[in-house]
């Protein structure tokens, strides 16, 4: 019997969450923790790899497509540590030469000033919170570099990285238009092939949810936001910039982000350091994981446990089904039909023939398609096709 080829098997990316950040930013409702003590870093990189060992022992044999550093600042984690990660994920899960390897970073000189051992770790797509191009509101948005440190970044990333994407937030208080018109439009002559611009959304618990509780500030009312939503559609969709997904633009097919897209398609993605979420495919069931929080909880789950679950659970088909809506609408090839079975929801359903009569979704012979004006209302359409 001819053994399987790699690119049989089923693909998985791959998100190593790094919590360890120099500053809590007032927006962030992430798993973090304040920048530590090499000891603990080194000993959640070695935790880190034997959680994948472990994950891959219940997945079988996969095609990996992409491995994804997130968290917190994995710029600020040693290079070397990194570089062994990504062998080790190669080694579990061959993938291809066309693998994507990405990074979030911010852009402060001293993180600027690693780039080079994180391209010889193997990291080939940089994701850079630039976040904004104005000194006042970097001071805002409680950042730890300024906008002449935001430009310097992108220019050595783009010299260092083949994949460049840089992330914006917007809807900040008092922000006009033409002022983010004209702020976008300086991150496009930067050079990024790739833009997220996000809209800034007061979390619970937050050190803005407490400021905005006590009058410090007003987040923008929704006509507001929505007036800036439009102006980045508008600004990026002129500079040749397609809107595959809600919040995320790309220059061209080859600029999207692989790792994202395999969570709007529903693929398999495996997580790994605390707090890391992952959805698997295990003898056709759908699992849910979530690693433990908590750093030192964590390593003590990988090293009692093998894995650093808190917990899995099964999704039902109806749960997987309500998921793969409310993440493959989010992108512009939408969602299949099969996908969709067990909502009981299909082209010549009357929901869907209302609201494509609306103009906020199109109903294909083989997919669900939110259009442009649908993605803009993606919570009030998923409640109208899943009312309960």
């Amino acid at each position: 019997m001819t053994p399987r080829q790699p690119s049989e098997f089923p693909p998985l990316a791959v998100y190593i969450h790094w919590p360890y950040c120099a500053r809590i930013c007032p927006y962030c409702d992430f798993n973090v923790v304040r920048d530590r003590g090499q000891a603990e870093q080194a000993a959640l990189a070695r935790a880190i790899i034997d959680d994948l060992r472990a994950q891959a022992a219940l997945i079988g044999p996969r095609r990996l497509v992409s491995i994804f550093f997130g968290g917190g600042t994995p710029s600020l984690m040693d290079p070397e540590w990194a570089g062994a990660i990504v062998a080790e994920a190669r080694r579990l899960w061959p993938g291809n030469a066309a693998l994507e390897i990405s990074l979030e970073a911010n852009p402060t000189d001293a993180e600027a000033g690693r780039f080079a051992g994180f391209m010889d770790a193997g990291v080939n797509r940089l994701s850079l919170g630039v976040q904004a191009l104005d000194d006042a509101a970097l001071r805002f948005l409680g950042r730890n570099h300024d906008a002449a440190e935001a430009r310097r970044a992108i220019a050595l990333a783009t010299a260092a990285f083949p994949r460049l994407s840089i992330d914006l937030i917007y809807a900040r208080p008092g922000q006009a238009p033409a002022d983010w018109a004209a702020e976008l439009g300086q991150a496009i002559d930067l050079g990024a092939e790739h833009v997220s611009p996000y809209q800034l959304t007061i979390e619970p618990g937050t050190a803005f949810d407490r400021a905005v509780g006590r009058r410090q500030f007003s987040p923008p009312d929704s006509d507001a936001a929505a007036a800036l939503y439009e102006t980045t559609q508008a600004v990026l969709s002129a500079a040749g910039f397609d809107a595959y997904e809600v919040s995320n633009h790309a220059r061209g097919l080859a600029a999207r982000s692989r790792h994202n897209l395999a969570y709007w398609r529903g693929e398999d993605y495996l997580g790994a350091g605390p707090g890391a979420h992952g959805r698997l495919t295990i003898n056709g069931v759908r699992i849910a994981t979530e690693a433990e929080r908590k750093v030192a909880a964590y390593i003590a789950a990988v090293r009692d446990n093998s894995v650093g679950f808190a917990g899995r659970e099964t999704l039902t088909p109806r749960e997987a089904a309500i998921e793969r809506l409310l993440l493959g609408l989010r992108i512009d090839e939408g969602v299949a039909w099969d996908d969709l079975a067990a909502l009981g929801l299909e082209a010549a359903a009357p929901a869907i023939a209302h609201l494509a009569a609306e103009g906020l979704v199109e109903a294909g012979a083989q997919r669900l398609i939110a259009t442009r004006k649908g993605r803009a209302v993606l919570n009030s359409l998923v409640a109208a096709l899943v009312p309960d």
